[in-house]
């Protein structure tokens, strides 16, 4: 048998159909943006959401390890903690089946035969491409014509090794994998986790049972195994991670191990009694399929209560302790960048975590200015520097964002979160120069006027309203939230020439000390400042 004339076709097989499935996952992550974008917000809530998200999330970019890969992204930026990442992980499972009933469609759905199909498919995908101009069009055109490779890859692979049915050396290996659950456990594994995809590994499963090769129970443990297999992906990645995210990693081994025992022991029970003719009977592509799902969702039913007794064991297993986060460590990790989409939201959850610190800025910076505490100065300042490192990382994972394939609402959307950092580390800078006005006031042991105290906590409170006004149009994209912005912003300006002119009077008639003057129309500079920045987050929010 010419086995150099079936591995060729069969590896270029593969090849198309990891790359269909990669040119689709694309095209599925563009078009689903937005949706999952808002679905992220779901990470603050029960595990049961974290499941669905996981789910949908896998379902789109077509890898469970990808997804898990940014669990562990995650859990190491201090975004996710380990019994979140949980939730994701057991849903991760669950969405890695979409693939294979895809492939197996041609069996139970004969309009969808790949010899008629995926050349439409292509074909209609490039005429999108080629007349489409909008974004959109072309996210439209990658899911098409990765659905037409995909199939074109499956149909490649499964005519490459149907000579292989006249191979009893072959079908031998399949029956003895059956026999031995071990073993066919370990080939699934093995298969999957050098080739770091479980749905491709599925594809090449379904491919060969096309061809009539695979064994009911070989198929079913070859399947199990590949569930451990995909483990390998996120194991890598959380090397040189912390230790919760190597835990996050571990969690997913564990998961899949002990379903994979509990669901082995099962099977042996079930094909060694009364059934064991099912057992030798040839699997179809739609058996694979249910067998993968079965195998996914019982498991998280089963595993699901028992949830947090996984994550403790990972945890006693890792050494290791929930981490503390460090409010002045940037919150994004790299391994999110896979999922440009996630990505922005991370940023986004990042940017309004800075703008809360900005915000407690200005309150200590509200009272300082009056009661002149040496310790809550100091406080100010470590804060004031606590938001310059924020700004910094968070402005240079940006701009890595910015360099990768994403379209071009989401270039705009980076391009407005530049200019709203820039913005709310300039209203930091003010708070800092407000401390330092009082540190003057301090140690010059001067005062304003009872008139000028009144005055100047008017346009502070003016001013502050304005920056959280505009925190919360950008944290909740709220439209009506920015236009209050625009309004107390006027509202400064006006009161920021009204105040000068009474104090500029005051001075001239000895009413104020020339120190305590100076500070009180410095600081109006500075609180006028502040609510020009804010219009500044205001006006970008309404540019959207």
């Amino acid at each position: 048998m010419n086995y150099t004339g079936i591995l060729i076709p069969f590896v270029g097989g593969l090849g198309m159909f990891i790359y269909g499935m990669q040119i689709m996952a694309q095209g599925l992550e563009n078009a689903a943006g937005n949706r999952m974008k808002s679905l992220l917000g779901v990470l603050t809530q029960n595990k049961f959401f974290g499941v669905l998200l996981g789910a949908f999330i896998t379902a789109v970019i077509q890898s469970s390890s990808a997804t898990t890969v940014m669990v562990v992204g995650f859990v190491n930026a201090g975004v996710m903690n380990l019994s979140q990442a949980m939730g994701v992980i057991m849903g991760a499972n669950i969405g890695t089946t979409v693939t294979g009933w895809l492939v197996s469609s041609v069996e139970w759905a004969k309009f969808l035969s790949p010899g008629n199909l995926a050349p439409i498919a292509i074909m209609a995908g490039v005429i999108v491409m080629l007349t489409g101009t909008r974004r959109s069009m072309k996210d439209v055109s990658s899911i098409i014509i990765g659905f037409g490779l995909l199939f074109v890859g499956i149909t490649t692979m499964s005519s490459a090794v149907s000579p292989l049915q006249e191979s009893e050396a072959f079908r031998n290996i399949f029956i003895v994998l059956g026999r031995n659950p071990f073993l066919g456990i370990i080939a699934g594994a093995v298969v999957t986790a050098i080739i770091q995809s479980s749905s491709a590994s599925v594809g090449i499963l379904q491919s060969l049972a096309a061809a009539g090769l695979v064994p009911f129970h070989a198929a079913v443990y070859i399947i199990m195994g590949q569930n451990i297999g995909t483990c390998v992906t996120a194991m890598l990645s959380s090397v040189g991670a912390k230790k919760n995210a190597k835990t996050a990693a571990l969690i997913h081994l564990l998961f899949n191990v002990i379903g994979t025992v509990l669901f082995s022991i099962f099977a042996i029970v079930f094909f060694s009694t009364t059934h064991s003719s099912i057992g030798s009977g040839i699997i179809t592509q739609t058996q694979i399929s249910m067998v993968h799902t079965l195998f996914n969702i019982t498991t998280t039913v089963l595993l699901f209560p028992a949830s947090g007794l996984i994550v403790k064991l990972a945890r006693k297993i890792g050494h290791v302790e929930e981490d503390t986060v460090d409010e002045s460590k940037v919150l994004l990790d790299e391994r999110m960048l896979e999922t440009p989409s996630i990505a922005l939201q991370s940023i986004l959850q990042e940017v309004a975590r800075m703008g809360h610190i900005v915000e407690d800025t200005l309150i200590k910076a509200k009272e300082v200015m009056f009661t002149k505490d040496y310790q809550e100065i100091l406080e100010i300042k470590e804060m004031e520097d606590k938001v310059d490192r924020l700004c910094s990382g968070i402005t240079e994972y940006v701009i890595k964002l910015s360099t990768l394939s994403i379209s071009e609402k989401e270039h705009q959307e980076i391009a407005h979160l530049l200019q709203i950092l820039s913005d709310m580390e300039r209203i930091s800078d003010y708070c800092e120069n407000i401390s330092e006005f009082a540190e003057t006031l301090f140690e010059r042991k001067v005062d304003f006027s009872e008139t000028g105290t009144r005055q100047m906590k008017d346009m502070i409170e003016v001013c502050s309203n304005s920056f959280v006004y505009a925190l919360k149009a950008f944290e909740y994209n709220d439209k009506d939230e920015a236009l209050n912005v625009i309004e107390e912003e006027t509202k400064a300006d006006d009161l920021e020439i009204t105040l000068r002119a009474e104090h500029m009077q005051r001075m001239v008639n000895s009413q104020c000390s020339t120190d305590a003057g100076i500070v009180f129309l410095d600081a109006l500079v500075c609180l006028e400042r502040i609510s020009d920045h804010s219009r500044n987050i205001a006006e970008e929010m309404l540019a959207d």
